[in-house]
């Protein structure tokens, strides 16, 4: 069970939540906060003083004084207004994702809702009632408007939901589960679409993917240094310690622990003096990614834990302050930052495919590492493959950050399109695997026309397991199929890796 208090969540607890189905449960002190903040809007409606989103209209409307007989209709009338979402919907952990993370901000007491509101969330957690929810039509800027709003749709009953893995009407899914949705109050349909929770739902998990697949990048690497002979003298402690980067110094550490007692490896001056730029800088580039991913780690656990709607709720109501905490910039570029650098771990991993199926650079292997060179094509289309995806993965790690297109009449008149960024860096991502996984083939082949036995005691415990779900090449063959099934190891094992810590990998 994992205490959501408004602060010290960490991607390692939502990973247990999400991934290993740890059930969440709220702070009583938190919720305190939230019941004074609450106590607030009531006395500014009794009073009948004006504060934007209790009694004004939203956006454009902000002028728009709202009749206090009025507000329950105003917040109703938001939520289906703004659940327009487009495109297909979220995976259901993204959306799930998203429903912890607003709860989470919520409980920080400074949005003015009430604690059956937060209770419900909870239980849409915990149920596993999860909200359909498209996947476009978000600005990331006055929240995630759109996606938010089908989430909040599903709160009080309306919209679709999924229960069990199958789709069925919100209310159904709730009347399931014996529980009642929510009718809205003053403030409240505001408190749960402003946000940023799409964008960095989205962005986490893609994140949570791509520490792993930095890691296993690293053993795949080393599978394909002991195919080509690579020499082991430019993971040397004292180059590495010379530049300066723990992140770099970390990856030729664990690239030596990789290659200890390898058979197949060489050192400078046996075969050549010097690897080229995919073999000898891994640890300057890879190391490079762990640096971005210790960024990105840092501006989403900071995001997890915001206060990220409008207006806020200060000094036990005495402070109300429409500021812009919704406005998603810094998760937009982090997302950006964090599709450059895995875009960077597939080009270097295309580099070392290329190395190992091309007769002139792989040091003796077969020709595309073909069992009968001409007769059989052998590897040849894999490296295209890969080559492809790498081209994609260019156009979309184009930074999403620098765009904006004005909305609600010029009144948002810059947004940060970070949700844009968050679901182009979680393909990314994807792609990026699927390029490990080809390297991972040509590699484990490799190995085997170089003698398995001869490897790295680490290495060929790693060879021994993709034994089990690939055959080695002896005939041309579907070779989709085998990338698709490393594929499913490499995200099998990166799911299970780390659901108890809560600490990254890079240095």
């Amino acid at each position: 069970m994992i205490t959501l208090t408004g602060s010290g969540l960490t991607l390692g607890k939502l990973k247990q939540i999400i991934i290993g189905r740890e059930q969440v449960k709220i702070c009583p002190e938190a919720m305190r906060k939230v019941m004074k903040s609450r106590d607030a809007v009531e006395r500014i409606i009794a009073d009948g003083r004006t504060a934007y989103g209790i009694n004004t209209g939203f956006g454009k409307f902000s002028d728009v004084k709202i009749n206090a007989e009025d507000t329950e209709a105003l917040q109703l009338h938001l939520i289906r207004s703004h659940a327009c979402g487009l495109g297909e919907p979220f995976r259901e952990e993204v959306a799930r994702t998203m429903a912890v993370l607003r709860l989470n901000a919520l409980l920080k007491g400074h949005s003015g809702i009430r604690p059956v509101v937060l209770e419900r969330l909870r239980d849409m957690v915990n149920q596993r009632i999860t909200p359909v929810i498209p996947s476009q039509g978000s600005l990331g800027a006055s929240g995630d408007l759109a996606p938010l709003a089908h989430l909040a749709l599903v709160l009080i009953g309306e919209g679709e939901a999924v229960l069990g893995g199958i789709p069925m009407p919100a209310a159904q899914a709730w009347e399931r589960r014996g529980i009642r949705p929510v009718r809205l109050q003053a403030k409240e349909g505001l408190a749960l679409i402003n946000g940023t929770q799409a964008m960095t739902a989205c962005g986490a998990l893609a994140f949570l993917e791509a520490e792993q697949l930095a890691l296993q990048s690293e053993w795949i690497a080393g599978m394909t240094m002991e195919a080509l002979r690579g020499i082991t003298d430019a993971f040397h402690p004292a180059v590495h310690e010379a530049r300066g980067y723990p992140e770099q110094t970390a990856v030729a550490v664990r690239m030596r622990n990789w290659l200890d007692g390898s058979r197949l490896t060489t050192r400078q001056g046996e075969l050549r003096v010097q690897d080229a730029y995919s073999i000898r800088c891994i640890p300057q580039v890879h190391g490079a990614t762990w640096q971005v991913l210790d960024y990105v780690r840092e501006k989403l656990e900071i995001e997890f834990n915001a206060a990220t709607d409008n207006p806020l709720i200060f000094d036990e109501g005495e402070t109300i302050v429409s500021g812009g905490n919704f406005h998603g910039q810094p998760v937009a570029f982090a997302m950006d930052f964090l599709k450059i650098g895995m875009s960077e771990l597939a080009s270097i991993s295309e580099r070392r495919t290329e190395r190992l199926v091309n007769p002139q650079l792989n040091a003796g292997l077969p020709p595309f590492l073909s069992p009968e060179p001409g007769l059989q094509s052998g590897a040849m289309i894999l490296q295209y493959a890969a080559a492809s995806i790498v081209s994609e993965n260019k156009t979309l790690a184009h930074p999403a950050s620098v765009d904006s297109i004005p909305s609600s009449a010029n009144q948002e008149d810059h947004v940060s399109m970070g949700t844009t960024a968050a679901r182009h860096a979680a393909r990314i991502v994807g792609n990026v695997r699927r390029v490990l996984a080809v390297e991972a083939f040509c590699a484990f082949q490799a190995c085997a026309i170089r003698g398995k036995e001869k490897m790295s005691p680490a290495l060929r415990q790693k060879w021994d397991a993709l034994s089990e779900i690939i055959p080695p090449l002896t005939e041309d063959r579907i070779f989709s199929c085998d990338i698709a099934k490393i594929e499913r190891r490499l995200l099998e094992e990166a799911r299970i890796s780390g659901l108890n810590s809560d600490t990254g990998s890079g240095s």
